[in-house]
């Protein structure tokens, strides 16, 4: 186990091996053990790692997968927002090693995606009062998954290095969680709607056991939530579902 302090107060626990970073997160806050905001568990490697849905977490060696921990108090806005704030940090994490014109967007809520190519993806679960948000970031190779396109950021040139990447998350991080509790929701939305999918990109969303709906982006609404604009002229608005972009 290596200690790596990073900027301010915040600290790296970096593990050679684990199941799951937030599955240790969750265990350490059941045991009642005190887990501050700003410190981040990051695993070399994970045998057991999960996305949505259950899906399996591609831990390739280089790579970056960690979890950290937001404490959601009383004033706070609503625990379901983090995931735009968790897709903000990591959009400004990697945006300096993509070129401009790469196609480096966010898919709702908080897929990091270049061009049709999955990129990074967040996963967040409740544990009593925290939220634990788990992050993983192709930097040297993205997995093999049928049906979908991936990308690493060494595609663009080297990759950066776990360690430092893992710095320049933890600060993005640590000042986009400040933005959302001193300023709430509402400034973060047009940020999100910059760095995000335009408006009237093509989308389908489906749910467990739900036929999928077929519509544009029509923004978010003032919680979050993607709007989606249906063939009949109709908003739906969606607070969970899986996103995937429509080609014409």
């Amino acid at each position: 186990m290596t200690l790596l302090k990073a900027q301010g107060t915040r600290l790296i626990e970096v593990v050679a091996e684990t199941g799951s970073t937030n599955a240790d997160m969750a265990a350490r806050l059941r045991s009642g053990d005190y887990v501050p905001e700003g410190c981040w568990l990051v695993a070399d490697r994970q045998t057991a790692g999960r996305g949505r849905h259950g899906r399996a977490w591609f831990d390739g060696a280089g790579n970056f997968m960690g979890s950290t921990v937001v404490r959601h108090g009383h004033g706070d806005p609503p625990p379901a927002t983090l995931a735009l704030v968790a897709g903000l940090a990591v959009h400004e994490a990697v945006a300096k090693h993509v070129p401009g014109d790469a196609g480096l967007m966010l898919k709702w809520p908080n897929d990091v995606m270049v061009g049709a190519a999955k990129l990074a993806g967040i996963l967040l679960e409740r544990e009593g009062d925290a939220v634990i948000i788990g992050i993983g970031v192709n930097l040297v190779a993205g997995p093999e998954v049928p049906g979908r396109e991936t990308a690493a950021l060494s595609a663009f040139g080297p990759a950066p290095e776990r360690d430092g990447f893992a710095e320049s998350l933890a600060s993005s991080f640590a000042l986009e969680l400040e933005r959302w509790r001193y300023f709430g929701i509402e400034p973060i939305l047009p940020r999100w709607l910059a760095a995000g999918h335009g408006i009237g990109t093509r989308l389908s969303v489906g749910g467990t056991g739900k036929t999928p709906l077929q519509g544009v982006f029509a923004g978010l609404s003032p919680d979050g939530a993607l709007q989606l604009r249906l063939a009949d002229g109709t908003t739906q608005l969606i607070h969970a579902g899986e996103v995937h972009f429509v080609r014409s």
